[in-house]
């Protein structure tokens, strides 16, 4: 476990976003920018502080090792005022001259559009993704896709406008999908060791968590998409595409095996994580990747 207290911070850099505090330092030359958990404070959960850094760490792997590039990431710890917590180190992909442009923001240079930046309506997002002028449409939007299968495969709830995009270089004009970040959303991160336990000695507790939510944050006529009716619909052939790309890549042994290495999470965590995992992949995916090739 790194214990990044003393590392020197880059006051340069600054990040914005509403889950947690965030600082940039630098550890062997390199900048990270280190996240820290929101308070659980007035959550219904017993937790002190929500386990969203792990899900960072976790969920950046596994969108990494299915080959959707993402943040490189580490668990480490700071100490605040004699209080030691777990951090999530998060390598910052904008060093040099790289700079993100978020979708909110691309969203906004659509001008004859009736939508803001930061409105999730599928329909208004699919016109940025065809209007935009920075990438190939086509590219762009096997890249919404893919990331849409693997966030419904991790129970992501917050796969908002500011939180994937694109990475321009001014140094030599070039425009590059964003690695993908902002994961601390998946894997139920504000699940406490009694949610935990009722999840994995409850077949109820652990289908409303599958089927019910979390839902995405994507909106069909205003209502967020349930990602177990919406990928099982097989209406949209762009998510169809998807499917049939990002399923036969997911290795759950291979996953299992991460997760165990995962030193700072209990077994109870681990045994946990995987479950709900397990249970995305059977309940919501492979019936819908069978229905898909079967047409």
């Amino acid at each position: 476990m790194i214990d990044f207290t003393s590392c020197p911070i880059v006051p340069s850099r600054v990040y914005n976003g509403a889950n947690g505090n965030k600082i940039a330092v630098k550890y062997n030359d390199t900048i990270y920018m280190l996240k820290f958990p929101p308070s659980g404070k007035n959550k219904p959960t017993d937790l002190s502080y929500t386990n969203s850094c792990i899900s960072e760490h976790i969920a950046s792997h596994i969108f990494n090792m299915l080959g959707i590039r993402a943040q490189e990431t580490m668990l480490g710890q700071y100490t605040v005022k004699g209080k030691t917590k777990i951090i999530c180190a998060c390598k910052d992909f904008t060093a040099g001259q790289k700079r993100l442009f978020d979708f909110c923001s691309i969203k906004n240079t659509i001008l004859d559009s009736d939508s803001n930046g930061s409105g999730t309506e599928l329909s208004d997002i699919m016109e940025t993704i065809e209007k935009q002028q920075y990438l190939s449409p086509l590219i762009l939007t096997e890249h919404f896709w893919n990331v849409f299968i693997i966030d419904a495969f991790l129970g992501n709830f917050d796969r908002h406008n500011g939180n994937w995009g694109f990475l321009y270089d001014e140094s030599d004009d070039t425009v590059e999908i964003a690695p993908v970040f902002d994961c601390g959303s998946c894997l139920l991160p504000q699940a406490d060791q009694n949610t935990m336990q009722k999840v994995l000695s409850e077949e109820a507790e652990l289908h409303a968590r599958i089927f019910q939510f979390p839902t995405s944050a994507i909106k069909i006529h205003g209502r967020k998409i349930n990602y177990y009716d919406f990928i099982h619909g097989t209406m949209n052939p762009d998510c169809n595409a998807a499917l049939i790309r990002m399923f036969p890549g997911i290795n759950l042994k291979d996953i299992d095996h991460f997760i165990d290495e995962v030193e700072v999470i209990t077994d109870l965590q681990k045994k946990f994580y995987k479950t709900c995992i397990h249970a995305r992949y059977h309940l919501i995916l492979l019936p819908a990747y069978q229905l898909v090739c079967s047409v």
